[in-house]
């Protein structure tokens, strides 16, 4: 009692961030189910698939399912499928889901395979050797129709993605005998459950993706195409185009197609493989004329072609947003909402404009940053218990002012660690995101999770190569220099590495994840909510998502820490040791600005050219290639890193070691990537 009432304060503040959290969670909830109107479920459903090996199996397709009030067994409601994309789940296709079931529209979104919940791997979509782009129009060698590649298995699935298994055979299938087994990534077996429920007017049925999600939407409405429940209308939400000689379009149909496509699209096959910022020339090409059916060059954007009757609508709406934001963009789901209302029918009063997604959205971001608060009180109290106490050093700081970095000497290292990392960012994350040998299919089976694991191996060997030698320098020239140096240790074992500082540092951090995964998990049974802002970042596991947790957290952890020690301890700055809101300020714009003014280039050198019309940094000075998920990634990577500087610098002032914000933020970063993001 009396440790509570010497720290009342820090308690409070955990208890007001725990109250926040669940508050904001709970009003969020109440809005994703229109308070009362809508009824939102989670679960599975079975299915059976074919492996990449030849095996029939069945396999669980996990779910969010929301069902108007108004739907029932004797008043049938018209329904949409929902896909996500590459690196996402259900939750990233809600604001969608959320606005359609507000006018009467029962909407599943689910995982796909090797995301989120779903148990069926990311490879059982298949590959061929060779990748497809039959969107250039011709079939032949010279216009490069079929590009072969080799390497990895996951690097073959992600090249596939634009190759369909309603193609013809001789896309879709290859001499080697391999085969795109389920394009659709589980749509199709969602579509078909989806079309089974006593309340769905399985007449009245669509389909809507983004990006990968719209591969998969082409593939559902082939399959469906001239049956019973065939799509009435196909939404894509930055989606491909293909011509007519890469199916057999006399039997397959896709009826009332809309295409949206944002303006700074990053990926160049959502932009025609134009590597210039979208234009009217990609409304007036070949292939968006042949789409449109019009004759070349007089197609217009947000221009609705043919007759919803027939089902031969077509538009492309050019939508002033990136790939990302596309799925939570106002004027794409009021575009949206209208075409639904052509084609399905919907029955509402409300606006098309008329939107509470984003409430939702920053009530879940609120929740998220209030979880994350309530660790650091979390914190403050662990390390006034006396076990605790010996790890909160923070004298260090002061006593080693006078060995701070100042003036040129300290931007010279700064600008270097920038740059390095930085300029190695792109690169190193593609090589391990397609083809640096690792063991895919057991240990390190996440493609995005590979990606970061290159990039901070090099990163690893680059840092231990810039301490150990200027440590040996320094020790031939007689000047002192100890482990509390490096963040490393405490002043009563300054010459030697602190076990037990380690040891009881990490227990300390073990506490507080665990504090926030609780929390976590309570948010998921009882709102169907997990902590996110757009993009997914914090989610419960399942076995098999932990266990890839186990394989990266110890690369995770031993980079942050190098990384701590050489921001924090080995480039220390003149703002360390001030104490107060405004020391700590100080402090942090600079390890800031080591931890992110890298990616913050590169932001600069992808960004400003696309915003001015040229196109993508990365496709202008490299190739389309580095363009992928990883440079369209770090516009939510610099958030979180900023976030993590914060969590950094202050448990570092706080306990004058590294070891506490560099295991935190490794585990959150590592959580965040194996939580939900790809599985191979």
């Amino acid at each position: 009692m009396n440790f509570i009432k010497k720290n009342f304060k820090s308690f409070i503040f955990l208890l007001s961030f725990v109250a926040i959290v669940f508050i904001s969670m709970a009003i969020a909830n109440g809005i994703q189910k229109d308070f009362g109107s809508i009824d939102v479920t989670v679960g599975t459903f079975e299915t059976t698939y074919k492996t990449i090996a030849g095996e029939e199996k069945t396999g669980k397709i996990a779910y969010k399912l929301y069902t108007p009030k108004t739907a029932t067994a004797t008043n049938k409601a018209s329904a949409l499928l929902l896909l996500h994309g590459y690196q996402n789940d259900h939750e990233t296709s809600a604001a969608y889901a959320l606005e359609l079931a507000r006018r009467g529209v029962v909407v599943l979104a689910i995982d796909e395979f090797g995301h989120g919940a779903t148990s069926i791997s990311l490879i059982n979509r298949g590959y061929v050797n060779h990748k497809v782009t039959v969107n250039y129009g011709t079939d032949s060698e010279e216009n490069k129709t079929f590009v072969g590649i080799s390497g990895p298995e996951r690097y073959k699935v992600m090249m596939n993605f634009s190759n369909m298994k309603f193609f013809l055979d001789k896309y879709s299938k290859d001499e080697e005998g391999n085969q795109i087994l389920d394009s659709s990534m589980g749509g199709i077996a969602a579509y078909s459950y989806l079309s089974t429920l006593s309340y769905v007017d399985s007449t009245k049925m669509a389909v809507s993706g983004h990006s990968m999600g719209t591969w998969a939407s082409w593939s559902v409405s082939a399959n469906f195409s001239g049956t019973a429940i065939e799509p009435k209308a196909t939404i894509l939400q930055a989606g491909e185009l293909f011509t007519k000689d890469a199916y057999d379009y006399n039997n397959i149909h896709f009826n009332n197609v809309l295409l949206l496509t944002a303006k700074w699209d990053e990926f160049n096959m959502f932009r025609d493989y134009s590597k210039q910022t979208v234009n009217d020339s990609i409304i007036q090409n070949d292939i968006t004329s042949e789409f449109l059916g019009v004759a070349k060059g007089s197609g217009e954007w947000n221009t609705t072609y043919g007759n919803f009757g027939d089902g031969t609508a077509r538009r492309r709406e050019l939508v002033m947003t990136n790939h990302r934001l596309l799925t939570h963009n106002k004027k794409a789901i009021a575009t949206t909402i209208d075409w639904l209302s052509q084609t399905i029918g919907i029955n509402t009063v409300l606006e098309n404009t008329d939107q509470v997604f984003l409430i939702k959205e920053y009530l879940v971001l609120v929740a998220t940053l209030a979880a994350l608060a309530s660790m650091f009180a979390l914190f403050t109290i662990l390390i006034k218990i006396p076990f605790f106490s010996s790890i909160s050093h923070p004298e260090i700081i002061s006593e080693r002012a006078k060995n701070v970095k100042t003036g040129w000497k300290w931007w010279k290292g700064a600008i270097i660690t920038i740059l390095i990392a930085g300029l190695s960012y792109p690169f190193m994350t593609q090589l391990g995101h397609g083809l640096l040998p690792v063991p895919e299919k057991t240990v390190f089976r996440m493609t995005i999770g590979n990606g970061f694991l290159s990039w901070y191996l090099f990163l690893i060997i680059i840092m231990l190569l810039t301490t150990i030698l200027p440590w040996r320098k320094a020790k031939k020239l007689n000047i002192p220099k100890d482990y509390c140096d490096l963040g490393l240790s405490t002043p009563e074992n300054k010459n030697r590495f602190d076990w037990v500082l380690l040891g009881k540092s990490a227990i300390v951090v073990l506490c507080m994840i665990a504090f926030m995964y609780i929390q976590c998990l309570i948010c998921e049974k009882a709102f169907m909510l997990d902590f996110r802002f757009i993009w997914p970042f914090f989610k419960g596991f399942n076995l098999e998502r932990f266990f890839q947790f186990l394989a990266y957290i110890p690369v995770f952890i031993v980079f942050f820490v190098l990384n701590n020690s050489k921001i924090f301890a080995q480039m220390r700055n003149s703002g360390a040791d001030k104490p107060g809101l405004k020391g700590f300020l100080s402090c942090w714009w600079r390890n800031a600005l080591l931890m992110v003014g890298g990616i913050l280039i590169l932001i600069l050198i992808e960004y400003i050219p696309f915003f001015i019309g040229a196109g993508p940094g990365a496709d202008l000075l490299f190739s389309s290639t580095f363009g992928g998920p990883f440079m369209s990634l770090m516009i939510v990577f610099v958030p979180q890193v900023l976030v993590f500087s914060v969590i950094c610098t202050y448990t570092y002032r706080k306990t004058g070691s590294v070891y506490v914000g560099a295991m935190t933020v490794a585990t959150l970063a590592c959580w965040i990537i194996t939580g939900g993001s790809a599985i191979l």
